[in-house]
């Protein structure tokens, strides 16, 4: 195992610089840092999606999405240590694989739309949100430093699982989807 924190906190970020893992130290709102939030703040949507997947028709979302939670994680552990590459490419693959899976079993998309008809479906979608923010943050990072290619490529890919999950979240629940009605345009 790596290293464990035994104190919580060390007050060496008061400043308003955090540690890398490699030891050295950057601005708390430096890209990498943004990038690495954004990360851990998605992972944390996800956790809160898959607490709600209780029920045993949700199974099948619950079990494509936990081990996403650790992929997630894995790459925290490469925006804290500079250099190192741990998601590779048949991780996005098992990505478009989970995608294609969902996709197959829904009805062709017609229609924008809008977060909500139940509770996971919602959160679903947040996730899927956060997670396009995530990309941008790793985006931003990769115009300023040498990054990871598989692991942006991996973000994009599971924002359109979220997508397809909250799809199916509502398919598996018997939910209707909110379509997105746009505003009825004046009569003249």
């Amino acid at each position: 195992m790596g290293y464990r924190l035994s104190k919580l906190y060390t007050r060496t970020g008061d400043a308003g610089t955090t540690g890398l893992a490699d030891g050295s130290r950057v601005g708390k709102d430096s890209p990498r840092i943004e990038a690495m939030g954004a990360v851990d703040e998605l992972n944390s949507c996800i956790g809160v999606l898959l607490a709600g997947l209780t029920s045993s028709a949700l199974q099948p979302v619950h079990a494509a999405l936990a081990p996403v939670q650790h992929r997630l994680f894995d790459i925290g552990g490469e925006l804290a240590i500079p250099g190192v590459d741990i998601i590779e490419a048949a991780d996005v693959t098992e990505l478009e694989t989970l995608i294609d899976g969902f996709n197959a079993e829904l009805p062709p998309l017609k229609e924008f739309i809008l977060p909500g008809g139940s509770l996971p479906i919602a959160q679903a979608h947040l996730a899927r949100s956060v997670c396009r923010r995530a990309e941008r943050r790793y985006q931003t990072l990769a115009g300023k430093e040498t990054i990871n290619p598989q692991a942006l490529a991996y973000l994009n890919r599971l924002s359109d699982l979220l997508f397809v999950t909250a799809r199916s979240i509502a398919r598996l629940e018997g939910t209707a989807e909110v379509l997105w009605r746009p505003k009825p345009k004046p009569v003249e």
